[in-house]
């Protein structure tokens, strides 16, 4: 219990400071860290990417921040692609689940590093809003990808949703972030469904983790607002790498201990 809750700290602490991504840690620190298997670690970390994103989005709506339209079409096609997600994850062993985790985590390593300096797209229209008869097609494999690794990985997938709002369908960042934090709590619900069952959960792990979380990012926002984001960024790039680096290690070294 106290291990969750410490973990729980830390990752809440992280997403408090970098306004997301911190999240993308709860499967590693919840396997490895906690002795959680993999088929518990994953739905844990979907509720507090759920229960995160849906704090972090009330203030958003408030200000108007959220593209329900986009929401509502990216989010129903990554709410549907997670039960793919996780029907994959049943049939490949954890193994391949978590070197492919480590893969993904090199990805959205590499996405903090890179400058995002572009903003707009074919489907932007001149006077705002989203030309759907042409984009369509794009918000729904967007989001179907994003719904995938969501229910194979149990990740919030911010870090590919907002290039694909800003670049792809022209949103302004403010509206992209606040979209892609109700596009995660969709996702995160719709995945959180799909593994119901799979194994037997802890509800006082995942309580104190949980709830950990949200007070760890609650109390580290304000702090972030005072620290240098880009450098925030880049160290905690460096520290994805790092974990991604040990759980790829772990899982090609001990397999046995992800399904105990």
């Amino acid at each position: 219990m106290l291990t969750a809750l410490g973990l729980g700290a830390v990752i809440g602490v992280l997403l408090g400071l970098l306004g997301g991504g911190g999240s993308i840690l709860a499967v590693p620190a919840l396997v490895y860290g906690a002795g959680l298997p993999l088929a518990s670690a994953i739905p844990v970390s979907l509720l507090v990417v759920g229960i995160s994103a849906a704090t972090a989005v009330l203030p958003r709506i408030r200000a108007r921040q959220v593209r329900w339209r986009i929401a509502a079409v990216v989010g129903g096609a990554g709410a549907a692609a997670a039960f793919a997600g996780a029907a994959l994850g049943r049939l490949l062993p954890p193994q391949a689940v978590l070197i492919g985790f480590a893969a993904l985590m090199v990805v959205a390593g590499w996405r903090m590093l890179a400058e995002q300096t572009a903003v707009g797209g074919a489907c932007a229209l001149p006077g705002g809003g989203v030309n759907w008869r042409s984009c369509l097609p794009k918000a729904v494999v967007a989001g179907a990808a994003v719904g995938v690794l969501t229910g194979l990985f149990g990740v919030g997938g911010g870090f590919l949703i907002i290039p694909a709002l800003v670049l792809g369908l022209g949103l302004p960042m403010t509206a992209a972030v606040g979209t892609s934090l109700l596009i995660v709590v969709v996702n995160a619900a719709a995945s959180f469904a799909a593994h119901a069952g799979d194994a037997a959960l802890d509800y006082g792990v995942i309580a104190s983790f949980t709830a950990a979380a949200v007070a760890g990012s609650l109390a580290a926002a304000r702090l972030g607002r005072r620290l240098p984001a880009v450098r925030l960024r880049r160290w905690f790039a460096y520290l994805v790498f790092a974990v991604a680096v040990f759980v790829a290690v772990q899982a090609l070294v001990n397999p046995a201990a992800l399904s105990t």
